[in-house]
């Protein structure tokens, strides 16, 4: 799905989009049509500004489908966040924050349609008061069958850097940031699912940095992977890497600055020196390597 319609048709299937987080009944409403499936008393988007350049892609990663929403409009993205993520809670979004993964996310149309084939089986069978709360229960005891996972974007340039210190055109490195980011938290969500055990903030973040570059540009770029996190030349100037000092357990943002370009400048030399049929071959060929690079 694309254009205006995006959020529409979104708000079908997750029926709190409806909700404005800044309205006082808000947080009840949200768990009645989430947790009870009910219906929300309006069915007004008016919260929404939407853009002919939403859409809405469901993408098939080694780690199961996800849905990847980009909503064009800053403000759509973050009131979005604040329905999805923050329980229809009127919550600040950093201005940093671009992304977010949404893992999952209740889909009562799935339990709907479910409902409508097990009553339509069991009348076959003669059955003319089938247990509905007992299969409800059936159902509902595995996640996987009524819930999704949902990526949204926002668009803007990657990393909050400017198109001159990327070297490219605004235009141009807006298009390459949506596929960086895209395939950046493609990344974090194949690596939640898939290595749990290895879950580590800044590893993910370098990982995740360079499967995005390897989808724009068909290469890994140093320079611009450096820039992402604030490192010029191994040192610490100010950027997004200070964010996962505390999470790192490292107390010097310099130490943990020359560490991260050592493992940056390893990426170099085996991204760049191999072939891959994907970006996603990249992940698997670093994660194989982080024991001896982490």
């Amino acid at each position: 799905m694309e254009g205006k319609n995006t959020v529409k048709e979104l708000a079908e299937t997750y029926r709190q989009l409806y909700i404005a987080p800044k309205s006082s009944k808000a947080a009840l409403e949200y768990k009645a049509v989430v947790l009870n499936g009910e219906e929300p008393e309006s069915k007004s988007l008016s919260h929404f500004i939407t853009s002919d350049k939403d859409n809405c892609v469901l993408t098939d990663t080694p780690a199961g489908k996800v849905q990847v929403i980009t909503l064009a409009k800053r403000a759509d993205f973050e009131t979005f966040l604040q329905i999805m993520a923050f329980r229809c809670t009127p919550q600040e979004i950093p201005k940093t924050q671009g992304a977010s993964i949404l893992d999952g996310v209740i889909n009562w149309r799935r339990i709907e349609a479910h409902k409508e084939e097990f009553l339509k089986e069991e009348l076959k069978k003669g059955n003319v008061d089938p247990d509905w709360d007992q299969e409800f229960q059936r159902f509902t005891s595995d996640k996987k069958n009524y819930t999704d996972a949902i990526i949204i974007l926002s668009v803007g340039p990657y990393s909050n850097i400017g198109s001159s210190d990327a070297g490219f055109s605004k235009e141009e490195w807006i298009r390459y940031s949506d596929t960086i980011r895209r395939y950046h938290e493609c990344t974090h969500f194949i690596c939640r699912r898939l290595y749990p055990e290895m879950i580590d903030a800044i590893w993910d973040e370098l990982v995740a940095d360079a499967v995005g570059l390897y989808a724009a540009f068909n290469r890994y770029d140093l320079k611009l992977a450096q820039t992402f996190l604030g490192i010029r030349d191994g040192r610490y100037v100010g950027g997004r890497l200070e964010n996962y000092l505390e999470e790192s357990g490292e107390k010097d943002i310099d130490e943990l600055s020359s560490k991260v370009y050592g493992v940056l400048t390893e990426f170099d030399g085996m991204i760049n020196s191999g072939t891959y049929d994907k970006a996603e071959d990249v992940l698997f060929m670093l994660e194989e390597k982080q024991s001896e690079l982490w």
